[in-house]
């Protein structure tokens, strides 16, 4: 149901983010997460008006970071929620049964959290030190991915996981291997010279376990 690879916007302004995100729906890429950080209000509603004109037309699902009201009023595909931001089950009562709502998440106990307030995919991570973040959480690294899917399993608790923060191609196999659904990555994909190379690879990783 959820593709594998998520695409979390970047740039200050409003033409860097619409370059990036044309370019990386160009390439293949079929999720957008919008994040657009410390902006007015204007500028951010005219960015997520393009943003979702766009996914529209490559028929991409279109996420919007952190903005609940924002979502409702573009009807957006979903919104993603930080740990910081408001809660997921005052969300789903905002959005109703329909829209996808993903949560961050740095720990067993916040997933426990999410999955029981309604929550439908988790950005787990951060996998690595990234520049893209501010007031960063601990960084989780394979074996801290690797601990926490198995309490998931053990505790009988299915959802969508994503695996976020400084990941680069190569840490795509052994990630998938601690048993998570997919990565969620930003830099790599925006600074990449040959992106439709590189998503293409990124997405033969991501799908190359799956036993048809």
């Amino acid at each position: 149901m959820y593709n594998k690879l998520q695409y979390i916007s970047q740039g200050e302004t409003i033409e860097k983010q619409l370059y990036n995100i044309h370019k990386a729906l160009d390439a293949g890429c079929n999720w957008v997460q919008m994040r657009f950080k410390n902006q007015t209000q204007k500028d951010t509603f005219t960015l997520a008006e393009e943003v979702k004109y766009l996914c529209e037309k490559y028929t991409a699902n279109f996420i919007v970071n952190d903005d609940l009201h924002l979502t409702k009023e573009i009807d957006a595909c979903g919104v993603h929620l930080g740990l910081t931001d408001t809660k997921i089950d005052e969300a789903r009562a905002i959005l109703g049964p329909t829209k996808v709502i993903g949560g961050t998440a740095n720990t067993f106990e916040d997933i426990e959290n999410h999955v029981k307030n309604g929550c439908d995919y988790i950005g787990l991570g951060p996998f690595r030190f990234t520049n893209t973040k501010e007031k960063l959480s601990p960084i989780l690294g394979l074996s801290g991915y690797y601990e926490i899917l198995q309490k998931l399993k053990k505790n009988n608790i299915e959802i969508p996981v994503y695996a976020i923060g400084g990941i680069t191609l190569r840490d795509v196999s052994p990630l998938i291997e601690t048993g998570i659904h997919g990565i969620a990555v930003s830099g790599i994909i925006t600074e990449s010279d040959e992106k439709e190379k590189l998503i293409q690879q990124l997405n033969e990783k991501l799908h190359a376990n799956i036993i048809v």
